[in-house]
């Protein structure tokens, strides 16, 4: 298992490319520290955004995750360029001439990405916690360490996605086409599933089915924090809404990911043992 994983991550680190998204994707994850220094005046206004509680106990888990996840692109396209490199390079045919089994392939490339997802959320652990012992105004154990069940999300959410990004680039060979086939495939979901199964059983048939389709699952897991401010509920509640959102993580949630990526793997798994290299 470890050599495997060592033999994927020295392909990675000798691709430039590759070794800059990797690096770019944990700075910008880093660059979530600096919101803590913005602070400008506005005449007698003073505003400091790290006064306004979003490095809070318990919420700067539910925060940090939500921001982490959407530069998760970063590693897709680490992803599908790993996955593309085996065929343009030719390495997969050498690997496989040099005794790789088809199957000790596919699980080097889902180590490579399980690795990815546990170092990324013990990234975002390590900096939110420092962010928050700093500026949280709650530093009781029991505050700090609730709510973690949004780094279990993160973590499911990030393995499903580079699953089905693996996928992609086993399923396209290319790069630049897997990526293009992900934006359709999104755009597949977001307008011609959400909008057909509206038209033809309404909208809370549209709001159930749509749960379970991958993209759509995998943002389930971590819903926009922004609404949960006090300040933004009581806007809503002023102009006469009522606000009632659940923010949750729910078992079923990461159970639908979860066999998603199950499926990634094995039709990739499937894939290449079919395709005659």
């Amino acid at each position: 298992m470890l050599r495997l994983l060592q033999i994927e991550f020295i392909k990675l680190w000798n691709n430039n490319a590759s070794k800059i998204l990797i690096i770019s994707y944990f700075v910008l994850i880093l660059c979530m520290a600096l919101l803590a220094a913005i602070k400008f005046d506005i005449g007698p206004i003073q505003f400091h955004v790290a006064e306004q509680g979003i490095f809070n106990f318990p919420y700067i888990w539910h925060l940090n995750t939500w921001i982490a996840s959407g530069l998760k692109l970063f590693f897709a396209i680490v992803i599908v360029s790993m996955m593309a490199n085996e065929y343009s390079n030719k390495t997969l045919k050498q690997n496989l001439i040099d005794g790789l089994s088809k199957k000790e392939f596919i699980a080097s490339k889902f180590l490579t990405v399980f690795a990815f997802s546990v170092i990324s959320t013990l990234f975002v652990f390590t900096v939110s916690l420092v962010l928050g012992l700093f500026y949280s105004d709650f530093t009781e154990i029991s505050i700090i360490f609730s709510d973690l069940e949004y780094l279990l999300a993160y973590f499911i959410k990030l393995l499903g996605f580079f699953s089905f990004c693996l996928f992609l680039g086993i399923l396209v060979k290319r790069s630049a086409f897997a990526l293009g086939f992900l934006i359709i495939w999104f755009a597949i979901e977001n307008l011609a599933i959400r909008f057909l199964v509206w038209w033809l059983a309404g909208k809370e048939a549209s709001a159930y089915v749509m749960k379970f389709l991958p993209l759509e699952s995998m943002s389930n897991l971590i819903k926009e924090p922004a609404s949960r401010f006090k300040a933004v509920q009581s806007m809503v509640e002023q102009v006469g809404e009522q606000f009632n959102k659940d923010y949750a993580v729910h078992f079923y949630e990461i159970l639908i990911v979860g066999c998603w990526t199950a499926i990634f793997i094995y039709l990739s798994y499937a894939l290449l043992k079919k395709r005659d290299l």
